[in-house]
């Protein structure tokens, strides 16, 4: 594999790639993986020196019912997956097929694994689409509606959660508005902090994208920021080619692809409470399991602004703090979380370890030998 990428990189063609596009590849690189799992297993290792008690691990009941749990978790990550490979091939109108649309999604759930959450995969599904031959409009279209499409199910669903269950679908033994601690001002961050950034890129698509370049630049002009100018007028221009591209879009196609999103945001959550059910068996009613996805959501728009690769640690790390109230011994809360992230997280990095190198061989560098 090394032999091929060094290949690769001393070819012409690879030469005249841009800088940005050199750095997706090195992006992609399965040599990524290694500092995500190093920082995932390092604090699950940590958290277990720290919390392990043998005592509370007996009190899992690896019945069939557990089992059971287990299996329909799987289920729910396969149709979470089908679903984000639905949106892709609406989005696209047809130009990807669905068995396509489905390898992609595991590149880009790869890409997402490796790079910090803030930082996201849109450089990677840019570059990955355009070798894809889908034109630059459509590409781009693509990357930022489903950003949109993303903001829009958590900054609308979560008001929706909040007024069937209250405060408490923030963190646990919340009392109000003001009975704030880490958990619920990184909440109260993390929700501000996506609100605007959804609604500056629909602003920018259905509303008035010229503006929003106008905007965007007014930034760059203090001396200190105009390295920053070529990029930003790029965003900006991307913005507006998307914006054009959008008109392209029938109401059924939206209405379709947030029903995608939508699914596949709740097969994530539905997921994690399956585990949740199956191994801590907690007493549960209609509205505790209201309360509990409403959690998870906010767990979630917190892990939207992780620092490292993917999560990695973070997530570990916050799952107890934020669910303590469902799942009260530490050691079985580490289980649930170890489980949760080997299905959703280490499973795409497995998957990618295999599917990109095959990508690159087949796509990339097939591409790079027509030029």
């Amino acid at each position: 594999m090394e032999k091929k990428s060094t290949k690769m990189t001393n070819t012409p063609q690879y030469q005249d790639l841009t800088e940005e596009q050199r750095s997706v590849l090195r992006s992609l690189r399965v040599s990524r993986m290694i500092l995500p799992i190093v920082i995932g297993l390092g604090v699950v290792a940590y958290l277990l020196w720290r919390q392990f008690d043998p005592k509370q691990l007996e009190q899992i009941a690896w019945t069939g019912r557990t089992w059971a749990w287990i299996a329909l978790s799987l289920v729910l990550l396969v149709l979470r997956h089908l679903a984000f490979a639905l949106r892709m091939y609406i989005l696209s109108q047809g130009h990807f097929s669905f068995k396509k649309c489905i390898e992609l999604i595991f590149i880009f759930e790869f890409s997402l694994s490796v790079t910090p959450t803030t930082v996201g995969g849109s450089a990677v599904s840019l570059f990955v689409m355009t070798q894809e031959k889908l034109s630059a409009a459509r590409t781009t279209t693509i990357v930022i509606y489903k950003i949109v499409l993303d903001t829009i199910f958590f900054i609308g669903t979560f008001p929706m959660l909040f007024s069937l269950v209250g405060m408490i679908i923030i963190r646990p033994n919340i009392m109000s508005v003001w009975d704030s601690d880490w958990r619920t001002n990184t909440f109260y961050f993390s929700y501000v902090g996506m609100m605007l950034y959804g609604l500056f890129f629909f602003y920018g698509l259905f509303i008035n994208p010229t503006l929003i370049k106008k905007f965007l630049l007014f930034f760059t002009k203090p001396k200190f920021m105009e390295r920053f100018r070529t990029k930003t007028e790029k965003l900006g221009d991307d913005i507006i080619l998307a914006s054009r591209d959008m008109k392209n879009l029938s109401w059924k196609q939206h209405f379709l692809a947030f029903v995608a999103t939508w699914t596949a945001w709740t097969c994530k959550f539905l997921l994690i409470s399956a585990l949740i059910i199956g191994i801590a068996a907690p007493a549960m009613d209609f509205w505790r399991e209201v309360t509990l996805y409403g959690r998870l959501q906010s767990m979630f728009i917190i892990m939207a602004f992780s620092p490292s690769p993917g999560g990695a640690g973070f997530a570990e790390a916050v799952f107890h703090p934020f669910l303590e109230d469902f799942i009260a011994a530490k050691s079985v809360a580490l289980v649930i979380a170890f489980i949760w992230r080997l299905f959703s997280y280490y499973a795409y990095l497995a998957a990618g370890a295999v599917i990109v190198p095959n990508w690159i061989r087949n796509v990339f560098l097939k591409n790079i030998n027509q030029k």
